[in-house]
């Protein structure tokens, strides 16, 4: 695989495209998705992927900055939806194979999150 700045670049071009199943094999299989800011969390590729595909709204993310070293990435994306444009902060974290295996994200405005059509999110 490419290095993690390259994945993290591929990860928002396939978010972006919505193109599922590229984006899927950027993902290990048990990748975690946290939010600390609203103790959101997703586990397992296949529920991240529909965590992502089942956003609300028509929404783009622009990367505005991404710092990588050999292990790990952050990336700062202005996250647009319905008009309105959020920072959004992504610590990406890989497995031995390259794949992303952990997602911290965390977003400095206060929000609520959104209702979801996917039931894939716990609580902790």
């Amino acid at each position: 695989m490419n290095t993690p700045r390259e994945r993290v670049l591929s990860y928002w071009q396939a978010a972006n495209a919505r193109d599922w199943q590229a984006f899927a094999e950027l993902l290990a299989e048990q990748i975690v998705y946290e939010v600390p800011q609203t103790r959101e969390r997703v586990r397992g590729r296949a529920n991240y992927v529909e965590f992502n595909r089942t956003w609300p709204g028509q929404w783009r993310a622009d990367i505005q900055q991404l710092v990588a070293d050999d292990q790990q990435a952050v990336s700062v994306i202005a996250f647009h939806v319905d008009g309105t444009a959020e920072t959004g902060i992504s610590v990406f974290e890989f497995d031995g194979d390259g794949r992303v295996a952990r997602i911290t994200d965390h977003w400095p405005a206060p929000y609520a999150p959104p209702a979801r059509a996917c039931d894939c999110i716990e609580r902790y």
